[in-house]
């Protein structure tokens, strides 16, 4: 929610200042997100007139305007805006003025002809985006008045950042209302005299679906002038709200929306056959709406419609065949309570998220339309003129919401908040909640008011008690927990240990959302069929993740669009898939890497992440399981992978996962300008330890022999190693791969592969002719399993 201060300091003005107002909302609940001045930096801009336009002499499309700047003499101004006529106020930066970006306006010569000054478009001053004319003021507008002043431009615009259950605060008078509270002021809601009945059209109201629609009200409003300019006032407060202004009418009901909560929405009345009907849409009809989005809507969304088709997505958004228009003349002025389990989901059901449907999915005063109506037609009657209706009004009280009384004990208060609050002190809270307290031997009964959807049982009024009286003021007291040692398994690694590890290796830690966004996921893991959320937070949240990785890739694009070189993140969660009529969760690790392997040095050159530093990451983390022995990597196909540089990870002939380079494919579309590697492993897997077992220690000196041995590229390190401990594994201790060479004297399609063989005996030392047989069977072996032959 987004608001001008002025206007709400219109309704209450509390002595504080915009930083304590913004620390106080926020400590009662209402966090603020931002607080930004409602205009850029200018001065030197003042209100003028124009009293004279005459064209250039010599430029076709400029005109030299005479302007009063209220003092001294009328000031001559080039100007070049199509709206220069006589008559027409405008901002004047005059000389020596100072305009956003640090532009200054001095005396010059346009064309031969002298300009003390600059007449200023509202894009100029930056208040809009439109520069296509020059700013028109009120004809009222007081010639040489400071514009800063006269707008009250030194406004700020702050933006609340809600949370769900505080539907009331969506409009400045709730939130008018809040501060009130917190400062212990009188709020009184402001009245709204029924505007005069001038007219005898009515437009009848057929209900047929009231409990989605329990109150209805609507009025037809004839002659309005569609030309008719908002007033600048009223453009203002939208435009500091984040709202565009668009005409006249439909700038009304956004401004009634932000003043008082309630949406509202205008038919073209000679759009409408017949009568009006709030009912339940016929499945497989289709709307066009405001947005030219064409839906096929389902049986269970509310509609209004006419004799002949559905008008408007009932709570959500209007549609085009009855939007007014241009031509429009005659309007149906519409404001309704919709209940709001119907409505929830249906706006994101097809993709929207409106002011409308984000209020009415939350709860609407229900006893709020007659009032907002009768606002909403007093300004459309100001500005564009018009004769009014009497108001039409279809209620079925029965499905009205009940807010039944809610006791609220002492003895609870001083449980829950942990203090003795007096007895005034809450009485005069609730009274300014709005909950109209009654006395009782264990305390109060309340009533919740129709706009506070939130407070349902006696925890949620001692909730508001405490955040009224101040969450920093509550006393701090530590619940006494018994300390219980709870049995820790030795086959068992801690995941926190794991965690650990990978921060030591310069690895943050990673906490996404179990949705994500579908369009990603197919790209990642295209042979898994995702969950699909019925009612997602956002489209770019819409499924459960069947790997870590979509989250870990937008964590990681987002920190690469924020120029970080060294990209190192990691997360531990569950992944989602169906199995059978089921669904399993399965809990995974997952980390990426980027950019360059060291943070930038003097001692050592710079270097991008490969695939072997991320394989040796993960290698450090079976390592703390005991069981690196267990550990072996095969080559691997996997979509979301380089074909050349993906890798099948298994621990003792189990699954553990996959690790490589993000396929360039995936590279491109996702927007990565570097490349990517990632691992993702199967904690169950994973944390198995093996227990550790003493082995007696030889008193016998060891032997090592190097080995070099030629074979063909096909043949892997990991096959020799196998070979060779096969062979040798009564007397050998440890083989290491050292080296691997191709080039000068390898012929093609060859390597040479250099190992290390460690060799040592339990009972004796050995002697030179024991480790020649030994390496001699060896090479046999290699010879005879891999074609090999020693390097010469």
């Amino acid at each position: 929610m987004r608001f001008s201060e002025a206007w709400l300091r219109q309704y209450v003005d509390p002595p504080i200042d915009t930083r304590q107002l913004a620390h106080q909302l926020t400590m009662a609940g209402l966090e603020v997100d931002s607080v930004e001045p409602a205009a850029p930096p200018f001065h030197g801009v003042v209100v003028g007139e124009i009293l004279e336009v005459v064209p250039h002499p010599q430029a076709d499309r400029l005109k030299v305007c005479r302007v009063a700047a209220g003092t001294g003499d009328p000031v001559e101004v080039v100007c070049g805006a199509p709206n220069a006529q006589t008559g027409l106020k405008a901002p004047l930066a005059l000389d020596g003025a100072e305009l956003p970006g640090g532009r200054r306006i001095l005396r010059t010569a346009v064309r031969g002809v002298s300009s003390c000054g600059m007449l200023c478009s509202a894009e100029e001053l930056g208040l809009d985006e439109d520069g296509t004319g020059l700013l028109a003021l009120p004809a009222d507008a007081p010639v040489g008045t400071d514009l800063r002043t006269y707008l009250q431009l030194d406004d700020r615009a702050i933006t609340i950042d809600l949370t769900p259950n505080r539907a009331d605060c969506l409009s400045v008078e709730g939130i008018a209302r809040e501060v009130a509270l917190l400062n212990g002021l009188d709020f009184k809601v402001r009245d709204t005299d029924p505007v005069s009945v001038t007219i005898d059209t009515v437009i009848p109201v057929t209900v047929a679906a009231p409990e989605a629609c329990p109150r209805y009200l609507g009025r037809y409003i004839a002659g309005i002038a569609r030309n008719a300019p908002t007033p600048l006032w009223m453009k203002e407060r939208l435009r500091r709200s984040g709202v565009r202004s668009v005409d006249a009418v439909v700038d009304v009901t956004n401004y009634v929306l932000l003043e008082l909560g309630q949406p509202l929405h205008a038919f073209d009345a000679a759009a409408l056959e017949g009568g009006i009907q709030v009912r339940f849409a016929h499945p497989g009809e289709t709307l066009r709406l405001l947005n030219d989005q064409d839906v096929r809507l389902d049986g269970d969304v509310l509609v209004i419609a006419d004799q002949a088709r559905a008008l408007a997505l009932a709570g959500v958004m209007g549609g085009r065949a009855s939007a007014v228009s241009s031509a429009t003349v005659d309007i149906f002025l519409e404001c309704a309570f919709f209940t709001p389990a119907h409505l929830m989901g249906k706006a994101r059901r097809y993709g929207l998220d409106t002011d409308a449907s984000r209020r009415f999915e939350r709860g609407v005063d229900p006893g709020l339309q007659a009032r907002a109506l009768e606002r909403a037609s007093q300004l459309i009657l100001a500005v564009a003129g018009g004769k009014a209706g009497p108001v039409v009004e279809a209620v079925t009280p029965a499905h009205l919401p009940r807010r039944d009384p809610i006791l609220v004990r002492a003895e609870r208060i001083r449980r829950l908040l942990g203090l003795d609050l007096e007895p005034a002190r809450v009485r005069d809270i609730l009274a300014r909640l709005g909950l109209n307290p009654e006395e009782c031997p264990e305390g109060w009964w309340v009533t919740p008011p129709g706009f506070r959807f939130d407070l349902a049982i006696e925890a949620d009024v001692i909730e508001e008690l405490g955040r009224v009286y101040g969450y920093d003021r509550l006393p701090r007291r530590h619940p006494p927990i018994p300390a219980m040692m709870r049995p820790v398994s030795e086959q068992r690694l801690r995941l926190d240990r794991v965690k650990d590890l990978l921060v030591d290796r310069g690895y943050q830690e990673a906490i996404t959302y179990s949705f994500v966004d579908g369009r990603v996921q197919e790209l990642v893991t295209p042979d898994i069929a995702p969950l699909t959320l019925a009612n997602p937070i956002s489209n770019e949240l819409s499924v459960m993740r069947t790997s870590l990785w979509p989250g870990l890739l937008e964590a990681a694009l987002k920190n690469s669009h924020r120029q970080q070189e060294r990209i190192r993140l990691f997360e531990s969660g569950l992944r989602f898939a169906r199995r059978g009529d089921g669904i399993e969760q399965r809990p995974a690790l997952a980390a990426l890497a980027m950019g360059l392997v060291e943070v930038e040095q003097w001692g050592a050159a710079p270097r991008k992440v490969d695939f072997y530093d991320l394989k040796a990451d993960l290698e450090a983390l079976v390592a703390l399981t005991g069981r690196s022995a267990e550990l072996r990597f095969a080559k691997g196909q996997l979509p979301a992978l380089h074909p050349g540089q993906a890798a099948e990870v298994r621990l003792n002939g189990e699954r553990l996962g996959w690790l490589g380079m993000l396929h360039p494919r995936l590279e491109k579309q996702l927007g990565f300008q570097d490349r990517v590697f990632l691992f993702e492993v199967d904690q169950e897997v994973l944390l198995r330890r093996a227990v550790p077992r003493f082995a007696p220690l030889s008193r016998f000196p060891k032997v090592r022999r190097d080995l070099a041995v030629v074979v063909d590229e096909a043949v892997n390190a990991e096959q020799l190693v196998a070979c060779i401990e096969a062979e040798g594994r009564d007397i050998l201790r440890q083989v290491s791969v050292f080296d691997v060479y191709r080039g000068q004297g390898i012929e093609p399609g060859k390597k040479s592969v250099a190992l290390g063989l460690v060799w040592q005996a339990d009972s004796e030392t050995l002697t030179d002719a024991a480790v020649d047989a030994a390496m001699a069977a060896v090479v046999e072996n290699l010879t005879v399993k891999f074609d090999a032959r020693l390097r010469d």
